[in-house]
C-alpha cells in the first residue's frame, strides 16, 4: 500500500470569505488581490485549522473542510499577520490516515467550530494543543494560497479523482490503484457505487459528492471490517485477505489506546485474517507472562518487521519473514469489528 504524505506546498489562486475575530486581533484591513485561501491536492477530504500570529499575539479558527482537487477561502482582505499557520486533519472515516506535515508552532484547537485568541487552552472548553505548520502563500494577480500535496503529486484534477477512488474503496468498491488515473477498475467501482445507492451519473461532478460519498460511508459503518483498541497500550496490526485467488497480508496499522480503524479493502470480502500485537513506546513488543502480548489465531501468514505487502505465504521464514498466526474474521455478507482487549 502506498503510504501517501502530506507536505507544505504553495500556489497562486483566487479570493473568498472574512475571518471576523481573528481579522480584529490581527488588525486585517479589506483590500482587493490579498485575499488567502487552502488548497487540497491529497486524495483525503481534510478539515483545516488556520493560524495567525503578530507581535506575539495569535488566534486560530476552524474548522475549514476542503476536499480533494479545491480550494476554500478562509481570509479576505489583505493579511497583516507576521507568520501563517495551518493544521490539517483527515476525516476519522479514513483510519489509518496519512502523518500531518512536520510542525513548527503549538497553538489551541478545538472540535466543532471555533475562535480562540490566545496558546492558552481552556481544557474545560474541550480545548487542546495542537504542532501547526508555517506556510508562505505564493501571490498571483488574484490572491494568496497555500496548498497541502502528497508525495504522489497530483494535479487538482488527479487529486479528486484519487479522492473519489480511495472513498469507493473504503466503501467496499474495488477502485484500485488510488492513483488519480481513470481506468476500467475505477469506472465499474464508480458506476457499481451509483447503482447500488440509486445515483444519477452526473452526481459525480457535483460539487456536493464529496458529501454523498462520506455521509453514505459512515451511514454503512456496519459494512467491512474494522478493528478497535481497547487497551492502554498502542497496538500494530495486520490484515490479511484474498485477493485473485491468493492471501495478501499488510501491515502495520497503529492504533492508540481508545482508537478504532477501519482498513482500506477492495471490493466485499467474505472474509479477512487479524493479527495484531501490543507495542512500547519505541515500537518493541509488549511481553506478559514471557510472551508478546498478542490477538492472532492459527491460521499462518507471513509478516514483515517492516511496513510491508505480501501476495506469496510459502515459507515465510525461509524467505527472511516471520511466520504469524493470524485470527480468521467472517464478514457473514456485512461487516465486522475485532476488538483488542487487555487479558483476564
Amino acid at each position: 500500500m502506498r503510504a501517501a504524505i502530506f507536505k507544505a506546498a504553495q500556489r497562486g489562486a483566487a479570493a473568498a470569505a472574512c475571518l471576523g475575530v481573528v481579522a480584529a486581533l490581527l488588525a486585517f484591513t479589506c483590500a482587493a488581490h490579498a485575499d488567502l485561501r487552502l488548497c487540497n491536492r491529497t486524495s483525503y477530504v481534510v478539515d483545516h485549522a488556520l493560524a495567525l500570529e503578530e507581535k506575539g499575539a495569535a488566534a486560530t479558527r476552524g474548522w475549514f473542510r476542503v476536499d480533494p482537487g479545491q480550494c476554500r477561502g478562509v481570509v479576505a482582505g489583505e493579511i497583516t499577520a507576521e507568520n501563517i499557520y495551518v493544521f490539517p486533519r483527515a476525516l476519522p472515516i479514513y483510519g489509518a490516515s496519512p502523518p500531518t506535515p512536520s510542525g513548527h508552532a503549538d497553538f489551541c484547537v478545538a472540535e466543532g467550530n471555533f475562535v480562540i485568541a490566545g496558546n492558552a487552552c481552556l481544557a474545560a472548553q474541550g480545548q487542546r494543543l495542537a504542532r501547526f505548520t508555517a506556510v508562505k502563500p505564493t501571490p498571483s494577480d488574484q490572491g494568496l494560497s497555500a496548498s497541502l500535496a502528497e508525495e504522489a503529486d497530483y494535479t487538482d484534477d488527479q487529486a479528486r479523482l484519487a479522492g473519489i477512488q480511495r472513498l469507493l474503496v473504503i466503501a467496499g468498491y474495488d477502485a484500485n490503484p488510488i492513483d488519480g488515473l481513470t481506468g476500467a477498475k475505477t469506472e465499474a467501482a464508480l458506476a457499481g457505487f451509483l447503482r447500488d445507492n440509486r445515483l444519477p451519473a452526473e452526481a459525480v461532478n457535483g460539487a456536493a459528492f464529496f458529501e454523498v460519498l462520506v455521509d453514505i460511508i459512515k451511514q454503512s459503518s456496519g459494512i467491512g471490517f474494522s478493528w478497535c483498541n481497547e487497551t492502554s497500550l498502542t497496538v500494530m496490526a495486520a490484515l490479511g485477505f484474498e485477493a485473485r485467488g491468493a492471501v495478501v497480508t499488510r501491515g502495520w496499522y497503529r492504533l492508540t489506546a481508545g482508537a478504532c480503524l477501519r482498513p482500506e479493502l477492495a471490493g466485499r470480502p467474505r472474509r479477512v485474517f487479524s493479527f495484531g500485537e501490543a507495542v512500547d513506546p519505541d515500537g518493541q513488543p509488549i511481553r506478559r507472562a514471557d510472551k508478546p502480548l498478542a490477538w492472532g489465531g492459527p491460521t499462518i501468514l507471513c509478516t514483515s518487521e517492516v511496513r510491508f505487502e505480501l501476495s506469496d505465504q510459502a515459507d515465510c521464514a525461509a524467505r527472511g519473514f516471520n511466520a504469524t498466526g493470524f485470527a480468521t474474521v467472517d464478514l457473514a455478507g456485512r461487516g465486522a469489528t475485532v476488538r483488542f482487549k487487555d487479558p483476564p
